[in-house]
């Protein structure tokens, strides 16, 4: 077997340091040894001066690149030697290759195996080092204490540039370099280390440290000074935060700010509760369950029911829709807040100044409020594509569609996502005859294969046509027709459809309150930092405006670093956590994750374990007529270390939370398996997957012996 050339270098290295140990060739570097051969090594390198200086060099070099002890003394020997000018040239910069030879060598033995098994934290990581990397190295070269040869390998596991490393470390190690090689000139004078590294000079390396931290911050005082420059200032503030938005972030960002006693004032422009509770995941979790009723009725003979009939009207199937959400209203009230402590307001915000609002009420009066900090939680809207001709037709999108009185005969939806999947299902079992378009080979994309096939399968089950690698081209109306022209495979596929109903996508609300006129960064979203911060410190962005997800319960997540940050910057803030993030598709079967599906964990080459138990196999499930989907669970190779979990069936989202705490927490698969769960309910999935995996992982070797011991305790 051909070994990779990575291990012929382990092999080296392994080989060189057993060389070194073995022979304790670590002897000739201490104090004693090269102040006994002082002489003898003076006049050698008076004799041959430059071949003295490189073959000090290229010794250093090595040392420093295979992390041995010895390079401080030798720094002090080329001091010795060499002289403070010429010592601190050579050990400047042979301590600087070293360290750049380590920190390669790392990188390309590690790199790979470091990324594949922590890339998810890695990430993280690798966007701090990308922002403020040579800060924080620049801070740890200037502090002797902290070993050298662990930056040079730890560093080499992140993204850092080889150049910035290698500038970076010639400047921080400058001047430890010079405080060792100027101690070497009085070597004679030496006795031991101590004599160098005492805690006064510590002490200053330990100040010099902080200087990189503290240039930190006078460069983002200088950049905010920056921005912040052609404003004035207010003297005082009549609020601590205003909030522009009463979405899911607004409403959350508002209340924790009154939580705390802070004075917070929350603008909203059209209904408070937002999208989720208007137009979005009220309704059309209110339209799926009257769905799902009907289906049921129509799968009467599969619970023993001979037969069911239902007769429904679609407007009043539509009325009830708003009768949840007139229901579920007063929970995101303006009554409410305003009892909690907030000062609601009806009408629009527009930013004037970094520290000033201006509200526009519903009446028309205006009113000028100065702020610490605003938060923007403007939220999102839906995205219909330019397609030539679309203006022609009336619309549908999720903000819409809840106006609709009358059952569309002929509805053709747009967009094969979450939204789209959702809409196409509730409205083919309310009646409607409909054509699902989606561009992409199959629906709902960012999920396994597999996971789109069951999906796909049962709409067309139900009477839907998903029509996949359609890509929409016009819309055109001819005799009174609508259709929908789309390519396939090189030729024209016309769809006639009585409502288009659009969901394609949502797009930030960026306009209309300042941003630009502000100078507020935006691109899809409004930029903001780990913080939430956008480059005007003192503002912030959460939810849907900010991304990067655009889920109710992550605007929620967001909400409480923007308000927090907001509040006590600068004494505390902190930087949002999106390591466990989990979501959910209302189709049936129902579809929910968290964390990697074998997808991506493919696309980022992470390795990984597969445990899957069919929910086809569960009682309960049996029992319910709901015996279809799994439970399918990524971990790393050999433990039960959970790195994402894919549901599909009955209440998957609500089966979900028990993987989203065990991954929250650390907790694996083997405490899940040693969890009570009742019996019968559908959570019994969750350890059956766990059971699974520790069946794939029994001790064989183990079992083998333990058989013996009880064919031998039967005698």
């Amino acid at each position: 077997m051909r070994l990779d050339k990575r291990w012929w270098l382990v092999i080296l290295l392994v080989g060189v340091l057993a060389i070194y140990f073995t022979l304790d060739l670590g002897r000739f570097l201490n104090l004693a040894t090269i102040k006994s051969n002082q002489a003898q090594i003076e006049a050698w390198r008076a004799a041959q001066p430059l071949v003295a200086a490189l073959l000090f060099f290229l010794g250093y070099v090595v040392v420093v690149a295979l992390s041995l002890p010895g390079a401080a003394l030798m720094t002090l020997a080329l001091g010795a030697f060499l002289g403070l000018g010429w010592g601190t040239l050579v050990v400047s910069f042979a301590s600087t290759i070293g360290a750049t030879l380590a920190f390669l060598a790392s990188r390309w033995l590690l790199g790979d195996w470091v990324r594949a098994r922590f890339g998810a934290r890695l990430a993280a990581v690798n966007a701090g080092v990308t922002k403020d990397g040579g800060f924080y190295l620049f801070a740890l070269r200037l502090v002797p204490v902290v070993p050298f040869f662990l930056i040079n390998l730890a560093m080499g596991l992140t993204a850092m540039r080889t150049w910035t490393f290698y500038w970076v470390s010639q400047l921080g190690m400058l001047a430890g370099t010079l405080v060792y090689v100027n101690a070497g000139t009085q070597l004679a004078r030496i006795d031991s280390l101590a004599g160098i590294v005492s805690p006064a000079l510590m002490g200053s390396f330990a100040l010099l440290g902080l200087f990189p931290l503290v240039a930190r911050k006078i460069v983002a005082a200088v950049q905010a000074r920056r921005v912040y420059a052609r404003f004035t200032r207010p003297k005082s503030f009549e609020r601590n935060l205003v909030v522009i938005g009463g979405g899911s972030a607004g409403l959350v960002t508002a209340y924790i700010a009154a939580a705390v006693k802070a004075r917070v004032t929350l603008v909203e422009k059209h209904q408070l509760g937002g999208d989720c509770l208007n137009t979005g995941c009220v309704p059309s979790k209110a339209l799926i369950r009257s769905a799902k009723f009907l289906s049921h009725v129509r799968r009467a003979k599969e619970f023993g029911v001979r037969s069911a009939a239902v007769d429904f009207d679609f407007a009043e199937v539509m009325e009830r829709v708003q009768r949840v959400i007139q229901t579920i209203a007063p929970h995101d009230s303006v009554e409410r807040y305003t009892e909690l402590g907030v000062d609601v307001v009806q009408g629009t915000a527009r930013i004037v100044s970094p520290w000033e609002v201006e509200i526009t009420r519903s009446d028309g009066s205006t009113q000028l409020l100065t702020t610490r900090s605003i938060v923007i939680a403007a939220g999102a809207r839906p995205f219909v594509p330019p397609i030539p001709g679309i203006d022609q037709v009336e619309v549908l999108t999720s903000d819409n569609v809840w106006n609709l009185r009358q059952r569309p005969e002929r509805l053709v939806v747009l967009g094969g996502g979450p939204i789209g999947s959702e809409l196409t299902q509730a409205f083919a079992r309310l009646g409607s005859q409909v054509t699902q378009v989606e561009m992409a080979p199959r629906i709902l994309l960012r999920e396994d294969p597999e996971v789109s096939e069951l999906v796909a399968q049962r709409f067309r089950a139900e009477g839907v046509a998903v029509l996949v690698d359609h890509k929409a081209e016009r819309v055109e109306v001819l005799g009174g027709e609508k259709q929908l022209v789309a390519s396939y495979q090189g030729r024209e596929v016309r769809i006639a459809f009585d409502a288009l109903l659009v969901a394609v996508g949502r797009v930030a609300n960026l306009k209309g309150y300042g941003l630009e006129e502000l100078g507020v960064t935006t691109a899809r979203t409004v930029d903001v930092n780990g913080f939430l911060q956008t480059n005007f410190p003192n503002i912030y962005a959460a939810g849907d405006v900010a991304g990067p997800y655009q889920f109710t319960h992550t605007a929620a997540h967001q909400a409480w670093y923007a308000a927090v940050n907001a509040l006590f910057d600068p004494f505390k803030k902190f930087r949002a956590d999106y390591r466990v993030i989990p979501w959910a598709t209302f189709v049936e079967p129902e579809v929910a994750r968290v964390g990697l599906n074998e997808l991506e964990a493919r696309e980022k080459n992470v390795p990984h374990e597969v445990s899957t138990y069919g929910i086809d196999d569960l009682d309960r499930a049996i029992a319910d007529g709901e015996a279809h989907g799994f439970v399918k669970v990524l971990t790393v190779p050999g433990k039960d270390r959970i790195l994402g979990v894919t549901i599909v069936g009955e209440h998957a989202g609500d089966l979900l939370s028990e993987w989203v705490l065990a991954m929250k927490h650390g907790i694996g698969l083997n405490k899940i398996l040693g969890t009570i769960h009742i019996y019968p309910t559908l959570a019994e999935a969750n350890k059956y997957a766990a059971g699974n995996w520790k069946r794939a992982h029994a001790p064989q070797a183990l079992l083998a012996w333990v058989e013996r011991f009880h064919a031998w305790r039967r005698g």
